[in-house]
């Protein structure tokens, strides 16, 4: 405690000094504080626009080969079982899945009309489970029941977009719309819950993020027969318990369908026993990562940020070069009071402790200004650009300890210099 007071006395006596000193402390700290708050704000921004605020939903999708099978285009696939209702409890039981759903699809919807309107979004067959699942709300009218499944009724429920372009202005309830030419009756109009909407800053923003859907259709899942095929692969919607957890709970659903929905699209005769083996076909579930799209991106905008690191850093080697010429000067300066100390029995270790004390309360300050100001120049430049920023404390106290380091090291030759000053030629000199 007492090298840290004479520490402060040093600096507040030679105030300029004292500052100048740090500015290249402060000037790197702030730099990298900035870039680092840039950063993590982007990434987030990244992460967000991408998965969405809390939706935490991965669909798992057949693909053959290293394309997601669309019905819409491709024939009925062989070889794959459809999803029984049973294994919904297994699939819940999976690590990080707080939720499953089961639907089909088709992404081009132009088979979808009421009188004269046609509708080109998307069309969907789904259970019980899927509007809790994604998060949809009914807004008007009522949900499917029970009796709707079991009975196959044909009715449907649309979501705004859709609504308004089959039906226009009017409430679509109790309205009839035809999906390749067979008569559903629409019993209610459904919305996302989540008021989530992505940051759109630029036109590449927006083609990225923006819904730029025509709306969705959904009829009851048993009724999908009826117009499209029967016995038809389905897609699961799997619900993580939260964002991190998506890529895994996605993961795990894809796996077990793999190892029981694929049946074997063809068979080979072992040499050796002359049994027949199957051999694996080109089918496969999938999950969609929509995590590991999120860090393809934050890897990009990393790279270059990283490199804005390593430029800012060599501030802070300049800022350490100053320290220790200071510290030598005032050594210099301080030569009679070293030699002083040492004549009336202070040891070579107290005098050392003394200048790499004062060192490291010199660029622990300037660490501490330099945070403020990182912090103040994120926040001016989120204000002036509109790029998002978030605050990492873990930057701000590893910014603090290496500044602190910074002190320690170059205030080392100084601070040996001076524990090593023969106390008769120092105060020789006074």
């Amino acid at each position: 405690m007492e090298n840290i007071r004479l520490a402060f006395q040093g600096i507040w006596g030679h105030k300029m000094r004292s500052f100048l000193t740090m500015l290249g402390i402060i000037i790197g700290i702030a730099s990298i504080i900035t870039i680092v708050s840039t950063i993590k704000g982007t990434n987030e921004q990244i992460k967000e626009n991408l998965i969405g605020s809390g939706s935490n939903v991965v669909n798992v999708s057949l693909y053959q080969d290293d394309w997601e099978y669309d019905m819409t285009y491709s024939p009925l696939p062989t070889g794959v079982r459809v999803i029984e209702d049973s294994l919904r409890d297994t699939l819940n039981r999976l690590p990080g899945v707080e939720g499953i759903s089961f639907f089909n699809r088709r992404n081009w919807s132009d088979f979808v009309s009421a009188g004269e309107n046609r509708f080109s979004g998307e069309t969907y067959g789904i259970d019980s489970a899927f509007f809790g699942v994604n998060g949809y709300e009914i807004t008007y009218g009522r949900d499917f029941t029970e009796m709707d499944f079991d009975q196959f009724r044909k009715v449907a429920i649309v979501d705004k977009k859709a609504a308004a372009a089959l039906f226009g202005l009017e409430l679509p309830i109790g309205k009839v719309l035809e999906i390749k030419g067979e008569p559903f009756t629409v019993v209610g109009v459904a919305e996302q819950s989540s008021t989530f909407e992505p940051a759109i800053s630029s036109y590449n923003d927006y083609y990225m993020y923006a819904d730029t859907s025509a709306g969705a259709v959904f009829i009851p899942g048993t009724a999908w027969p009826m117009v499209f095929y029967f016995d038809e692969p389905q897609s699961v919607a799997v619900k993580a318990t939260s964002t991190d957890t998506m890529t895994r709970a996605g993961q795990a659903v894809a796996d077990l369908l793999n190892e029981t929905q694929l049946l074997t699209a063809g068979t080979a005769v072992d040499e050796q026993t002359g049994e027949e083996i199957p051999t694996p076909g080109a089918f496969s579930y999938r999950s969609q990562d929509l995590l590991q799209q999120a860090q393809q991106l934050q890897e990009m905008s990393n790279a270059t940020n990283q490199q804005l690191i390593w430029i800012a850093s060599i501030s802070l080697l300049v800022g350490g070069i100053g320290v220790m010429n200071i510290m030598l000067v005032s050594v210099t300066e301080r030569t009679a009071e070293i030699g002083l100390k040492k004549a009336i029995g202070a040891r070579k270790k107290r005098i050392l402790w003394q200048f790499l004390t004062e060192s490291a309360v010199l660029t622990s300050l300037g660490g501490l200004i330099g945070v403020v100001s990182g912090i103040v120049m994120a926040q001016l430049i989120s204000a002036m650009t509109q790029i998002p920023v978030a605050i990492s404390v873990p930057a701000i106290i590893i910014a603090v300890v290496f500044s602190t380091l910074i002190g320690v090291v170059f205030g080392m030759l100084p601070a040996y210099q001076a524990a090593n000053l023969n106390p008769i030629e120092a105060l020789r000199r006074n």
